[in-house]
């Protein structure tokens, strides 16, 4: 080959080549840029020099002092702390302003409600209403405290309304006899049996316990998710990834070329290396997401809170309705298990159709001249709003390096292969960009990550996760892990119209009073209660006719400890 064509293809292939940086050349551009970042420049040299000072960047020669380079590096951590707010903006704002937005309609919802019930009441009864708003207003008070996170169970809550309740209207019903707390208490206690309200504080049951877990499971649901962001954001950086931050920003600012973006994929592997245990809580945030929007869609459908909080003053006259209108065979039962009540005073001695005097009759209003919607929206609304802004959240923290990457203030687009940082100089990325999480870190080229060691507060927030996921997920079934017991825990399905409770079968009352309930006017320590001794005189009485066994014909198992339950057991035909 001739020398002159030999000589020409070398010059060609010099002038292809980047320059090295040379002593001499100016700095202008890199103190330019420093100095718009508020740092002084009383360390910034004027042109460039050797670079055997730098610890972070190549050691060639630069435009940044050892303090310069210092600078930078906690300028790169800054920056990296702003790119994971910015790119969790979105989820804290959705996850602030839809639990703004349901916990306000949830309460005022249920304020609706209750104000529904006392107009609806007092047009309907009059002054037997406010005589006995107290009833009504502790359900309310009741629901209240469960919905903001108090150790309320739904169920107790309930039965114990129902339990004041037909002692109220029982006495109202029959005011021609006077009737001792003892009494009232063997009434109620006895709810179950007689079933004076049929069936509807079962159904009441069902759609308001339904509803409440939903809409509390939601609410919760949705605090969690705004505090795992925020908590997951705010992380402190590792001096090895604070390291890989500077080189792929600010080595070349140092080399004098400020303009020059770090290579796509390079960015990809510093971000997924600082990134590592966050990505690690993308399975269990792909689950808690599913659930929130399940659980939301259950409350649009068959766990409505706008129906059932609008259902609750309308259940609840209906139930008054039926005691009202089977009040004569419901007493007679309980005149026979409870024993014959004490006639009144003469003067109070008029017949049930006399003391209503001009009242009107029990009515059932219809759902239009009940308010149906609060805080200025409705529940569909909020639902199919909250359920088009959850769907983006999924993968969002195996995503979160590429959203950072893919701004062009952070990283090359990929499209600039050629002409990007390559963590050295101007030129292509040639390593391969590593897996997600934490263990495919194990070859990551541009941060060393020990996966020995996976971050604690990682591992917190995986179990916090976890047990929002649980809890949503016993709210589509109906049920409140704070209130499951084994039975609750085998006894639910999924959210059609079949499901039932576990309780919600044959000879289960949902709204009768546990057995266990203390006495409302507990027997002085000195002074044995009579109750007992009283009752089961009265249902021996009863059970002398023939009906039943006596308490002489108890079991010989049936100590003195036992008694009241074997009393029950053994009287429980008189009730059918």
């Amino acid at each position: 080959m001739p020398v002159a064509v030999m000589l020409g293809t070398l010059c060609a292939l010099v002038a292809l080549t980047p320059r090295p940086a040379t002593a001499g050349r100016s700095c202008g551009d890199t103190r330019q840029v420093y100095s718009d970042k508020g740092y002084s420049l009383n360390t910034a040299p004027l042109t460039q020099i050797s670079g055997e000072h730098l610890r972070l960047c190549p050691q060639d020669y630069t435009c940044c002092s050892s303090l310069m380079e210092e600078t930078l590096a906690r300028q790169s951590e800054s920056d990296f702390l702003s790119a994971m707010d910015d790119s969790s903006q979105f989820l804290l704002t959705t996850f602030n302003q839809r639990h703004r937005k349901f916990d306000e309609f949830f309460r005022e919802l249920t304020d609706l409600a209750e104000k529904s019930m006392n107009q609806m009441f007092t047009k309907t009864y009059g002054r037997l209403y406010t005589q006995n708003a107290n009833v009504f207003q502790e359900l309310f008070v009741e629901l209240r405290r469960y919905y903001s996170g108090g150790s309320v169970s739904l169920g107790e809550v309930l039965a114990e309304f129902w339990s004041r309740l037909v002692e109220r209207v029982f006495s109202l019903v029959n005011p021609q006899y006077q009737f001792s707390d003892e009494y009232l208490e063997c009434v109620s206690k006895h709810a179950e049996q007689l079933q004076p309200f049929g069936d509807v504080p079962r159904k009441l049951r069902l759609q308001v316990s339904r509803a409440f877990i939903a809409a509390r499971a939601l609410v919760q649901g949705l605090a969690t998710g705004r505090d795992i962001v925020s908590k997951a954001a705010k992380l402190n950086a590792a001096p090895e990834c604070v390291h890989a931050l500077m080189r792929q920003w600010y080595c070349p600012l140092c080399r004098g070329m400020p303009t020059l973006r770090p290579c796509h994929s390079l960015c990809l592997n510093v971000m997924k290396g600082c990134l590592a245990n966050q990505a690690d809580l993308d399975a269990e945030w792909n689950h808690f997401i599913d659930s929130l929007v399940q659980v939301a869609e259950k409350l649009e459908g068959p766990f409505n809170m706008e129906l059932a909080a609008d259902s609750i003053s309308v259940k609840v006259s209906e139930a008054i309705m039926h005691m009202q209108e089977n009040s004569v065979a419901t007493s007679t039962k309980v005149f026979q298990g409870c024993g014959n009540p004490r006639p009144a005073l003469a003067r109070s001695r008029r017949s049930p159709k006399e003391s209503r005097g001009n009242r009107r009759p029990f009515r059932i209003y219809s759902p239009e001249e009940k308010p149906t919607t609060a805080a200025g929206t409705n529940l569909d609304r909020l639902v199919s709003d909250l359920k088009e802004r959850l769907r983006p959240m999924k993968g969002f923290w195996i995503s979160l390096p590429h959203t950072i990457c893919n701004d062009d203030k952070m990283a090359a687009d990929v499209t600039n292969e050629d002409r990007c940082w390559n963590g050295q100089t101007r030129g292509r990325y040639l390593p391969d960009v590593t897996g997600d999480g934490l263990v495919s870190q194990i070859n990551n080229p541009e941060v060393e990550v020990d996966i020995a060691r996976p971050d604690v507060r990682t591992r917190q927030l995986i179990m916090e996760l976890r047990v929002a996921t649980n809890r949503l997920r016993h709210a589509q079934a109906g049920q409140d892990t704070d209130f499951m017991d084994s039975e609750e825990g085998s006894g639910s399905g999924g959210g059609d119209g079949s499901e039932r409770y576990n309780d919600d079968w044959p000879g289960y009352g949902p709204y009768s009073p546990p057995y266990s309930k203390p006495p409302r006017n507990p027997p002085s320590p000195n002074k044995p209660s009579r109750t007992r001794d009283r009752l089961a005189n009265k249902w021996n009485r009863a059970n002398q006719g023939g009906r039943g066994k006596s308490a002489a014909s108890l079991p010989a198992s049936c100590h003195l400890h036992l008694f009241p339950l074997c009393l029950v057991l053994s009287l429980a035909p008189l009730w059918r």
